[in-house]
C-alpha cells in the first residue's frame, strides 16, 4: 500500500453525546429532540435543509407554487424574516392583510409539508430599510437592541402583536420549529434573553430559540441554538477590495464555522477574531449563501457551482443543517424600503428588486443554483440519519491557506465503517487547476480503503461524496456490500436501488468483494471492481455469492424475472441538471425534467411554456410519463397551443417590439459616495439620464397561465415602468432580467415601458468578468436594451403510475 497518498484516519467523536435542556426538557415538541450532534425526528437522526423566503417580498398569489418549487429543491423548512417596518410603518397601524398575512403564509408552509423558523427580529436587516425598524422606532430616543426600558416596550408591543397572529401556530402541534431573535448581534447576551423573555410573554414559543452566532457573537449559554453562516463572495466590501480571504475560506473544508466577514461592514470590525463553536449544539447554518444581493457599488453574481460549493462543503466540514439565505428572492412591496446610504448604510441597494440570484428567483423561475443543490438535499434526506451520526475528520494533509491551490481540499464522515468522502474542488475568481493523480486512503480499523483503485485526474469544479462501506441488498435478501465508488451518493428508491451520480470527468468506479459477481453496464477491469462511462453512467447488478444467499431458488427466481440482484444505478454526468428526487405515496421517485416541477398527491405538475418531457426511474429503465395540459388553454390532445399569439393567451415565447421613446442623457461618473463607496443614482436623476422604450404589447392575464418578460439589457440602472409608474427595478451585473408581469397591477398591452441608465466608463462600479468585458469593449458611457420576450407559460400534470 502506498505510503505517500492523502490520507484520513477518522477518530470518532471528540466528547460525549449530551442533551441540552432546549427541545427536551423545554417547549418540548412531540418527536423532536435536539442533541450536542444532531437534531432527532421522531427518534431518528435528521439533517434539516432551510431556506430563506420572504413572504412580504412574495406577492401572496405566488406564494404556494413558490413554496412547491422549494419543496421539491430538497428544502424541508422555510425560514422568514418578520419584518416589522412592512407591517407598521405608521404606528399603531399595523396590517397583516393580503401579502402580510404572516400566519396564512405560516399556515401555507404547513400545507405543502414545510417547518417553519420565524426570525421575528425586532431588528432583522435583510437589507431594509433601518435594519427593519420601522421609521418611527428608528428615530425614538432610546438605546436601540438593549435592555433600554423604553425600547423593550417598543418591542414589546410588536412582539404582542405577533402573538396575536401566530401564537396558536407555535403550539406542540403547530409548523413553528424555531423563533430567531434579533440578528447579527453581538455584544447583548443578556438582551437576546430577554428578548426571548418576552416573545414567551407574548405567546409566542418553539422547541428550537436561534441567534446568529458569526463575527464572534456572545451568546447567552444555553439561551439560543448558535447559527453560521457562508457566502463565497459578498457585496459588504469596497468596490476594488478584490476577492476577500473571509470568502475564498468557504471553498475549504474546516472545522471553524465563526465567520468574521459577514456584517463587518455594519460592525466594523473585520478583523475580529473567530470565536469556537459551543459544543453543547451540533454545528448548524442559517446563512449558507443561496446567492447574493446586488449593490450599486459591487454586483457579485454566484454561479450554480460557487453556490453549491459552498454548501457541500458545510457538509464534508460536519454540519447537521444546512440553512440558507436567500431560497427565494422577492421584490420590495413598495418603493423606499430598502437599505440605502440615505439610511446611514454603507451601501445603496435597489428600491425594489431583491432576487438574491437565488435557487428560486424572484420571478418564480429557477435559476440553475436549485439543481446544483438538489441533488445535495437528495443525498441528506436519503442518508442523512446516517450522515448526522458520523463526525467529519480532516486529512493529515490540510492546505496551507486560501492561496493553495496544490492540495485535494477533501474530508471524511464515517461510523462504524461506513461513510462517505467529500472532494471539494471549486472556486471562482481564481481557478483551480486540475489535480493530476488523485488517490486517498482512508485508515479504517478493518484496514485501508484507497480510492479510485488507480491514480485519477480530479477537474476543477468536482463535488463529490464517494460512498464506502455501503450495504446494498442482493438476491435473496441478502446485503452485498458495496465497498466504494467513485461517483457521488444521490438516494435509495424503495426497490432498494442505491442511486449514485457520476461527476464531470472523473472515471465512475463501482468495486465490490471479488466473489461478488457483477453484470449489468461498464465493464470489469479487475476483480469486483466494475467501470462505467462518467458521462452516460448506467446500470450495475450485484448478485450475492451463491454460498451466502438466504435460498438459492429465490436467486434463481429473481434472476428469470429480470430482477437479479441489487441495482446500483450510475446517472451520467449529463442527467445533474435536470435529475429530481421527490417524495411520493409510496417512497421516493426519482425522475428527469429539464422543465421544474413538483409532486401533487399522485401527480407530477411541470410549469412549462410547451409541452415537457418527463422521465421516471423504473426498474425497466426510463419511462416517458403522459403529461397532459392541465389549467389553461390547450390542445385537445395535450400539446401547446404553439401556434398563435402568445401574448393573447397562447403558451410560447416571442419577441416583444420595442419603441424608443427618449434617447439616454450623459451619464455622470459619480453621483455621490458614502463612506467611500459609490452612491446610486437618484430616482430624479435617472428619469432624467435615462433612454426609454416603450413596449409594444406584453399581453394580458390569462387565467391558468403565468408572463414572464425577459429583458436583456447592459447598462447602470434598468427600471420597469407601467403607465410611466416605476413598479421594478434592477443594477445591472451582466445577467437578464426576468419579471413576472401577472404581478403587476396594469401591466399589460402597451402600457409598459423600459428604462436604460448608462453606465459611465469610470463609474466606480465592481461587475463581474463577463460584464466589465463588455464594459471596456465600448468606448464612452455602455447602455443598450439588447432585447425584450415574453414568455407564456402554464402547468402540466402527468400521473406518476
Amino acid at each position: 500500500m502506498p505510503d505517500h497518498l492523502p490520507r484520513v484516519r477518522p477518530t470518532g467523536w471528540s466528547e460525549p453525546l449530551t442533551r441540552p435542556a432546549m427541545a427536551n426538557d423545554e417547549d418540548v415538541r412531540p418527536g423532536l429532540a435536539l442533541t450536542s450532534r444532531w437534531l432527532e425526528r421522531d427518534g431518528t437522526p435528521w439533517i434539516p435543509v432551510s431556506g430563506e423566503v420572504h413572504y412580504s417580498r412574495v406577492p401572496r398569489s405566488r406564494w404556494r407554487e413558490t413554496l412547491r418549487l422549494v419543496r421539491s429543491g430538497g428544502v424541508d423548512v422555510v425560514a422568514t424574516y418578520v419584518i416589522w417596518a412592512h407591517h407598521e410603518p405608521v404606528r399603531g397601524a399595523a396590517r397583516f392583510d393580503d401579502g402580510l398575512d404572516v400566519a396564512a403564509f405560516v399556515r401555507t408552509c404547513a400545507e405543502e409539508g414545510l417547518r417553519v423558523v420565524l426570525r421575528i427580529g425586532p431588528w432583522c436587516h435583510g437589507e431594509v430599510r433601518n435594519g427593519g425598524f420601522p421609521d418611527w422606532v428608528q428615530d425614538a430616543p432610546v438605546r436601540h437592541r438593549t435592555d433600554d426600558p423604553g425600547y423593550l416596550d417598543l418591542v414589546r408591543g410588536w412582539f404582542g402583536r405577533l402573538g396575536v397572529e401566530l401564537g396558536a401556530l407555535c403550539g406542540p402541534d403547530g409548523p413553528v420549529l424555531g423563533i430567531q431573535l434579533d440578528n447579527e448581534l453581538y455584544d447583548q447576551p443578556g438582551h437576546l434573553a430577554t428578548l426571548k423573555r418576552l416573545a414567551r410573554e407574548a405567546g409566542l414559543s418553539a422547541p428550537l430559540w436561534t441567534a446568529t452566532a458569526w463575527g464572534g457573537a456572545q451568546l447567552p449559554a444555553g439561551e439560543v441554538l448558535p447559527l453560521y453562516g457562508g457566502y463565497g463572495d459578498g457585496f459588504w466590501v469596497d468596490a476594488d477590495a478584490g476577492w476577500h480571504d473571509t470568502f475564498r475560506a468557504h471553498y475549504q473544508v474546516s472545522h471553524t464555522w465563526d465567520d468574521p466577514g459577514i456584517g463587518a461592514d455594519v460592525r466594523g470590525e473585520e478583523g475580529a477574531p473567530t470565536v469556537d463553536r459551543d459544543t453543547a449544539f451540533p454545528p448548524a447554518t442559517c446563512e449558507l449563501g443561496g446567492g447574493m444581493a446586488t449593490t450599486y457599488h459591487r454586483r457579485p453574481v454566484p454561479s450554480a457551482l460557487d453556490v453549491a460549493a459552498v454548501a457541500h462543503g458545510k457538509v464534508a466540514s460536519g454540519s447537521a443543517w444546512q440553512g440558507y439565505y436567500m431560497y427565494a428572492g422577492g421584490s420590495n412591496p413598495g418603493p423606499d424600503l430598502q437599505e440605502s446610504h440615505a439610511t446611514g448604510y454603507p451601501n445603496d441597494l435597489p428600491s425594489y428588486d431583491y432576487d438574491f440570484h437565488a435557487p428560486v428567483g424572484a420571478a418564480g423561475l429557477l435559476a440553475p443554483s436549485h439543481a446544483a443543490l438538489r441533488t445535495q438535499h437528495a443525498f441528506l434526506a436519503a442518508f442523512g440519519p446516517v450522515l448526522a451520526t458520523m463526525p467529519s475528520t480532516l486529512p493529515d494533509a490540510l492546505p496551507s491557506g486560501v492561496d493553495d491551490s496544490a492540495t485535494l481540499r477533501w474530508s471524511v464522515r464515517e461510523a462504524d465503517g461506513t461513510g462517505f468522502v467529500f472532494v471539494v474542488w471549486h472556486q471562482p475568481h481564481v481557478p483551480l487547476p486540475t489535480l493530476r493523480g488523485v488517490q486517498v486512503q482512508v485508515d479504517l480499523p478493518s484496514g485501508p480503503v484507497v480510492l479510485p483503485s488507480r491514480p485519477t485526474d480530479v477537474p476543477a469544479g468536482t463535488l463529490a461524496r464517494w460512498p464506502f462501506g455501503l450495504d446494498v441488498t442482493a438476491a435473496g435478501g441478502v446485503p452485498v456490500r458495496l465497498r466504494w465508488a467513485t461517483a457521488s451518493a444521490l438516494t435509495t428508491l424503495p426497490d432498494g436501488t442505491l442511486v449514485l451520480l457520476a461527476s464531470a470527468g472523473v472515471p465512475v468506479e463501482v468495486v465490490v468483494d471479488p466473489d461478488v459477481r457483477v453484470s449489468g453496464d461498464g465493464w470489469t477491469v479487475a476483480p469486483g471492481v466494475r467501470a462505467l462511462d462518467e458521462r452516460t453512467g448506467g446500470v450495475v447488478v450485484l448478485h450475492a455469492p451463491r454460498g451466502r444467499a438466504a435460498h438459492a431458488d429465490d436467486a434463481d427466481r429473481a434472476a428469470h424475472a429480470g430482477a437479479a440482484g441489487g441495482r446500483v444505478l450510475v446517472l451520467g454526468a449529463a442527467d445533474a441538471d435536470r435529475v429530481w428526487v421527490l417524495d411520493g405515496p409510496d417512497g421516493r421517485v426519482l425522475l428527469r425534467s429539464a422543465d421544474p416541477l413538483w409532486l401533487e398527491d399522485d401527480e407530477v405538475v411541470v410549469r412549462a411554456s410547451s409541452l415537457p418531457l418527463v422521465q421516471r426511474w423504473t426498474p425497466d429503465g426510463w419511462q416517458r410519463l403522459d403529461v397532459r395540459a392541465g389549467t389553461g388553454r390547450a390542445a385537445d390532445d395535450g400539446s401547446a397551443d404553439a401556434v398563435g399569439d402568445v401574448a393573447a393567451g397562447a403558451v410560447g415565447a416571442v419577441a416583444v417590439v420595442t419603441t424608443p421613446v427618449r434617447a439616454a442623457g450623459e451619464p455622470a461618473v459619480s453621483y455621490g459616495a458614502h463612506e467611500g463607496r459609490a452612491s446610486a443614482p437618484s430616482a430624479d436623476r435617472v428619469a432624467e439620464l435615462s433612454a426609454e422604450h416603450r413596449l409594444a404589447d406584453v399581453g394580458v392575464p390569462v387565467d391558468g397561465t403565468v408572463r414572464h418578460l425577459h429583458v436583456a439589457w447592459a447598462g447602470d440602472v434598468a427600471q420597469l415602468l407601467v403607465d410611466g409608474r416605476v413598479v421594478a427595478d434592477r443594477f445591472w451585473d451582466g445577467t437578464p432580467w426576468d419579471v413576472d408581469l401577472d404581478v403587476l397591477p396594469g401591466a399589460e398591452g402597451d402600457r409598459v415601458s423600459v428604462r436604460v441608465l448608462p453606465l459611465h466608463p469610470d463609474a466606480a462600479v465592481w461587475l463581474p468578468a463577463e460584464a466589465a468585458d463588455r464594459r471596456r469593449s465600448v468606448e464612452g458611457p455602455l447602455g443598450s436594451l439588447d432585447a425584450v420576450a415574453l414568455t407564456r407559460s402554464r402547468t402540466w400534470r402527468a400521473p406518476l403510475t
